[in-house]
């Protein structure tokens, strides 16, 4: 029997079809799809596992310089806001004269929460910036911001009446943020929170 071809060339063995080596293009592909999918999200909308949740219990005190510290339970009675920052933090000094506007509206107490930061250098930046916060909370070790679900600085949370995690914005505030959906949640657990005590 003969091993050569129609032309005098030795055929070529037949090749098996080997599904295994599918597996690897199916990953990629399907990693593929995940990143493009990925890159069509807003980075500020990530979904936060304590929405509905109460506020994780903490304690902490008061950044240097100032006499009130923060902890849960002042986060119960009134809707407020907790803000999350640091001396260090570039976006976090964009944001805060829109912090300082809203404190002097007087239409939501604003708490702080510091992230991470040399107790002086928390004092200096808001003593040259302005404190626009009603208690502020040292978190030099960050196991709070961790509790929280802290991704990175700032990043800013509605608590309700209730002292429960109403919403979470991620990146510095703009007053498009304010106006659109913060002021107006607010507004709305106001509403409700006044409907519950009746």
């Amino acid at each position: 029997m003969s091993t050569e071809g129609t032309f005098g060339a030795p055929a070529a063995p037949r090749q098996r079809f080997r599904p295994l080596l599918l597996i690897p293009a199916a990953l990629f592909v399907l990693l593929g799809l995940v990143l493009a999918w990925g890159l069509t999200r807003d980075p500020r909308e990530i979904p936060s596992a304590l929405i509905g949740r109460a506020v994780p219990a903490f304690d902490l005190p008061p950044v240097q310089g100032r006499t009130l510290g923060l902890a849960s339970t002042d986060l119960v009675g009134e809707v407020s806001l907790v803000n999350v920052f640091a001396s260090w933090c570039v976006a976090c000094q964009a944001e805060h004269p829109l912090l300082m506007a809203l404190t002097g509206e007087r239409r939501v107490p604003i708490h702080g929460l510091n992230y991470k930061d040399a107790p002086a250098d928390a004092a200096a930046w808001l003593d040259k910036l302005g404190d626009p916060y009603v208690r502020t909370g040292a978190d030099r070790s960050g196991r709070v911001a961790i509790d929280w679900g802290v991704y990175g600085v700032p990043e800013t949370y509605v608590v309700s009446a209730d002292g429960h995690i109403a919403y979470k914005h991620i990146g510095p505030l703009t007053r498009r943020d304010l106006d659109e959906t913060i002021l107006p949640l607010v507004e709305r657990l106001r509403r409700e929170s006044q409907g519950t005590r009746r």
